[in-house]
């Protein structure tokens, strides 16, 4: 009788990502500020609990730096804050990092 022959593995071993974690999301000081919070308070008292990008009322509103910290905007000028919902907040925040990373590229 002749010898088997073992099978040898093909690819990648696998890994158990189960075990894999991803460290918690950690809010920037600067947002848990007393002058944070005194000035979205306002901000919410002057233009109302509104989205300023699509209207809707009723949601948790993020208050959004229109030149982005990253990008030298102001910290605390309520002419660089919009009050956006979350799906908004998100959808901005994207094409702000898109057009930063473009512009890293093309330097």
């Amino acid at each position: 009788m002749a010898p088997r022959l073992k099978c040898v593995t093909v690819g990648p071993p696998v890994f158990d990502t189960r075990i894999a974690h991803t460290a918690p999301k950690r809010a920037d000081p600067f947002y848990l500020s007393r002058e944070w919070r005194q000035l979205m308070r306002h901000l919410v008292e002057m233009r109302g609990s509104v989205c300023q990008a699509c209207g809707r009322t009723n949601t948790r509103l993020f208050g959004d730096h229109i030149i982005e910290l990253k990008d030298g905007g102001a910290k605390l000028d309520p002419a660089n804050i919009q009050l956006l919902c979350g799906s908004c907040h998100t959808k901005k925040t994207a094409r702000a990092r898109a057009a930063r990373m473009a512009a890293r590229h093309t330097r």
